[in-house]
């Protein structure tokens, strides 16, 4: 597909993304090229990096055919329409912003490759969770090279379009929600004699070591979860106690809600 990527923006989402190409030897620093406006971003991308800085993204796109869309979404329009960028035939464009659909893209760049990404904010240690989905004239091989690409920063699903709402919230938002869950078990533990630091870290471990006993073991997390539940013992009470406070309803309920934001947004 290509020799070399080049990055339209250059957040925290980007820099995850950059570091993960070259720490998974995906990309040297030498093929990776971004833009950003801010100096400050500039600077510290190329000097953390070693990459290649450009302060506009018609720059970026005129050197580079393969190109990751890492913009805020209020963004996106003025690229195309005021800078008025152009990525045409034989160029691949990949989107990671929330809610640009392939329709919409195809508006932009209608003679692109286009691929549609949501990936999570813990692709800036290399675990993130991700689906993309591809436009109908990606081959192949041109599908497994985008895959080899987002797996450098973790886990990466090829979905049908119809189902990137449902991956923003399984993926994009949970995060979000996970972390509540660390913090209000280090609250447990600090009320109980534990610092705060030796809670946390507890707490953290421990969905991290479950994470990877449901991806590794490949069981199913009810039978991980009675695994765990002794007869008569301490977990089967806090099990009892968070299904009578409905955590299970609330956390479903959670995500659902997300799911209906990101289609609300992917309508707009």
């Amino acid at each position: 597909m290509s020799e070399g990527i080049g990055f339209i923006g250059a957040g925290k989402m980007a820099e995850a993304l950059i570091g993960g190409l070259i720490s998974k030897g995906v990309f040297t620093k030498d093929q990776i090229k971004a833009c950003a406006p801010s100096k400050k971003t500039r600077d510290h991308i190329s000097e953390t990096y070693g990459v290649e800085m450009f302060q506009t993204a018609k720059e970026l796109v005129d050197s580079s055919n393969l190109i990751v869309l890492a913009v805020k979404p209020k963004h996106v329009d003025g690229l195309f329409t005021e800078e008025k960028i152009e990525i045409g035939k034989g160029k691949t464009l990949i989107s990671i912003v929330a809610g640009l659909t392939l329709e919409k893209m195809n508006s932009y760049v209608p003679d692109a490759k286009k691929i549609r990404v949501m990936p999570n904010h813990c692709c800036m240690v290399l675990e993130g969770a991700m689906g993309y989905t591809c436009d109908p004239s990606m081959t192949d091989t041109e599908k497994e090279e985008v895959k080899r690409i987002l797996s450098a920063v973790g886990l990466a699903e090829e979905v049908p379009e119809s189902q990137m709402d449902a991956v923003t919230g399984i993926a994009g938002s949970s995060p979000a929600f996970l972390y509540m869950v660390i913090d209000a078990m280090a609250d447990a533990g600090v009320l109980n004699g534990l610092s705060r630091d030796q809670a946390i870290r507890l707490a953290a471990q421990s969905m991290l070591g479950s994470a990877k006993m449901v991806l590794e073991t490949g069981k199913h997390p009810d039978q991980l979860k009675d695994e765990v539940c002794s007869p008569g013992g301490t977990t089967i009470v806090g099990v009892k106690i968070l299904e009578d406070l409905g955590m299970r309803s609330a956390m479903s309920s959670a995500v659902d809600g997300t799911i209906e934001k990101s289609r609300q947004m992917s309508n707009n």
